[in-house]
């Protein structure tokens, strides 16, 4: 079990790694406590030094040590930082845009920091998923963030049916090229949802369009995809809910359904006849035979 304690003095001399948020589009979105590590901290390491480098100059920000730290360079780049960082040198990361670590090799980096016993401290701010959210109408008292979905149809079918199943707001990150494509997929599994697409979030031409999947289709297919996309769709309601949880059973046949209820529920042979007997509509006699037949 590890405690951190970020502002406490620290006993060793190591430094400290920031996880800091920058604008997802509109530069005023920078907090004044971002700016702020992003002068003081000795490091800087980021997705794409070009983006970085603007944004450092926007806001006047002359890095000591500016380092690229993404996807392909991670497995070399991560354990140098990491040794910078134990060495006493206080670190930023950042991402392109948002909170670096989600859907990012950030989290790579953070995993090696913790097992090396270094603190690591957010800075918050925008965020395109939770943006997304708020404008969204849908529900946001639970919400679950799936990231981008798999390129593969079996995988991405598989995820769907899984995430399908939840309650709360669905939120997924899609590319222009791809959106359609993960749309009708959505729309194959779940039937016609409500749901949100938002892009451009903060910049001058934002643009959130909602209705149902089947009508998100439809305006994507009178506006081509532009740019980066966030989708959120509504979960499954408690009405859907108990009608899946009715009809579960109706792809077993009656020994399997029997035998479910020995082995996941444990319950006796002749408790697990009487919850099939109950399900079925039968009697606990009809069941019994069927099953010596």
């Amino acid at each position: 079990m590890q405690i951190q304690k970020s502002f406490e003095k620290k006993e060793a001399e190591v430094g400290t790694l920031y996880l800091v948020a920058t604008p997802i589009g509109n530069l005023e979105d920078m907090t004044y406590r971002a700016v702020r590590m992003l002068r003081e901290c000795e490091l800087i390491a980021a997705e794409d030094t070009r983006q970085t480098r603007k944004l450092l100059t926007h806001f006047e920000i002359v890095p000591q040590k500016l380092f690229s730290y993404h996807e392909h360079n991670k497995a070399a780049s991560g354990p140098e930082l990491i040794r910078y960082i134990i060495e006493g040198k206080n670190l930023a990361l950042v991402s392109d845009a948002g909170l670096p670590a989600v859907s990012d090799p950030g989290s790579d980096l953070v995993k090696l920091a913790i097992e090396a016993g270094i603190p690591v401290v957010p800075v918050p701010g925008a965020n395109a998923a939770l943006s997304a959210l708020i404008v969204s109408g849908l529900s946001t008292e639970r919400f679950t963030f799936a990231g981008f979905l798999s390129r593969e149809n079996k995988d991405r079918r598989i995820a769907l049916e899984s995430l399908g199943r939840l309650e709360g707001t669905l939120l997924f990150y899609e590319s222009p090229h791809r959106v359609i494509k993960t749309l009708e997929a959505m729309l194959e599994s779940w039937g016609p949802r409500k749901a949100v697409l938002a892009r451009e979030l903060t910049k001058r031409h934002e643009e959130i369009a909602r209705g149902t999947l089947a009508e998100l289709l439809a305006f994507l297919n009178e506006h081509p995809p532009i740019g980066e996309y966030c989708i959120a769709v509504e979960g499954e309601s408690a009405e859907q809910a108990q009608e899946r949880k009715d009809a579960w059973w109706q792809e077993l046949d009656l020994e399997k359904h029997v035998v479910y209820y020995e082995e996941q529920k444990m319950l006796s042979r002749k408790e697990a006849m009487k919850k099939v007997a109950a399900d079925r509509g039968l009697s606990k006699r009809d069941v019994y035979n069927a099953l010596l037949d």
